[in-house]
């Protein structure tokens, strides 16, 4: 039988973004490896990892430890990975690898590279872009640049991306495809109690809901709404953030000192997610960088309104005016205009929703499939699993 490994960093990666590739490989007919550092919690509760395992097990998916770091000057950490991906790639014999995530991919293809195995890269947003610090493009354009070489498909998820790599990197191979794809049925919620939930969680009649969801870290900036909500004096405005991370403290202070603490609630890890964005008014997607953003689609595919840093993989849906609007990512005031533009015009809200649903189409994970399909068919499927000396 064919065997193949996925590699990323994290779980999360593997059950977020990847399932639906498992389920393809295993219908191609190929035994499924995947290795992650399954020790990290830095994104998902154990209990979460926990039951990603046994979805794994139920598929008969077979999973290792990879002690991969997050931080770039972990250079013991990243040696003993290298060694451990070696080591498994030696046992098993695999006919490619699929590696996501940069530290781990970068890893990986030294491996692969190496080992003469075919090698599948998605990268999910490249560290260096328009705009992006110029340390960035220092370290990290340098690095995916010479990879590339080793690297047989190299898919992006944004045409920023695929247009800088098509340009001037030399995989063998590039493919784009629309994210990961979105369950659009999903986040599109038939006999929905919306003012029942809303009570729920807190909220009156008259408030303006505005809804993130994401990691609580530095890129995902949640901090400029908060600024921008402070400035627009308005205690209807409400801001909810449905996610876990290590600024937690850092946003409820920076809320106590901007006076906003009452407006402002911190949601943690939550299941509902469709039910939070049917729930809103606006979707706030602030990032300092996206390779896409997930998050964001799924907004769009519940009708809601955007309001979005400019950047990146962003900008392959907020269409100005039309699917919401965007701002310089560090722009306070220009985040306070845009809402307040939002909360004061019901009628414009409710043409960006129908556009939003309409425009998030190419968004479905039918589509995305679609593509991986043929690219793990077409391209792999009918060719040996190293690459010749």
């Amino acid at each position: 039988m064919k065997k193949m490994l996925m590699v990323a960093t994290v779980p999360s990666m593997i059950g977020q973004f990847n399932m639906n590739n498992i389920s393809i490989l295993l219908d191609l007919g190929y035994e499924v490896h995947v290795a992650c550092n399954w020790n990290d919690r830095s994104v998902w509760t154990q209990e979460k990892v926990d039951n990603l395992k046994n979805k794994l097990n139920d598929l008969k998916v077979k999973f290792y430890q990879i002690d991969f770091s997050r931080s770039i000057f972990d250079l013991k950490n990243h040696f003993e990975s290298y060694k451990q991906i070696l080591e498994l790639t030696n046992k098993n014999k695999y006919n490619f690898i699929h590696c996501h995530t940069p530290i781990a991919s970068v890893i990986t293809r030294l491996v692969c590279k190496k080992s003469r195995i075919k090698c599948i890269y998605t990268a999910h947003g490249f560290h260096f872009y328009k705009g992006a610090p110029l340390i960035n493009w220092m370290i990290f354009y340098p690095i995916e640049k010479y990879l590339s070489k080793y690297t047989d498909i190299l898919i992006t998820i944004n045409k920023e991306d695929y247009n800088r790599a098509k340009n001037s990197f030399k995989m063998k191979a590039i493919e784009y495809i629309p994210g990961v794809g979105v369950d659009i049925q999903k986040f599109q919620l038939d006999d929905f109690d919306r003012d029942s939930y809303r009570k729920q969680l807190g909220l009156n009649k008259n408030d303006f809901m505005i809804l993130s969801v994401g990691e609580l870290n530095t890129n995902k900036n949640h901090q400029v709404i908060l600024k921008a909500i402070a400035k627009l004096n308005n205690p209807n405005i409400k801001y909810m953030i449905a996610g876990k991370g290590n600024l937690k403290s850092y946003l409820i202070m920076l809320s106590k000192k901007l006076r906003i603490e009452n407006q402002v609630t911190l949601l943690g890890f939550r299941k509902d997610i469709a039910a939070l964005l049917q729930s809103s008014d606006l979707f706030a997607f602030p990032s300092k960088r996206e390779g896409l953003g997930l998050a964001a689609i799924e907004a769009m595919a519940s009708g809601l309104p955007l309001i979005t840093s400019n950047i990146q993989g962003i900008k392959d849906y907020l269409i100005e005016g039309i699917t919401g609007y965007s701002c310089n990512s560090n722009d306070v005031n220009a985040f306070a205009s845009n809402i307040k533009l939002l909360y004061e015009n019901q009628k414009k809200r409710k043409n960006i929703s129908e556009s939003n649903k309409k425009f998030v189409k190419k968004f479905d994970k039918k589509i995305t499939e679609k593509i991986m399909k043929d690219i793990y068919f077409n391209a792999l499927l009918n060719c040996g699993g190293s690459r010749k000396k």
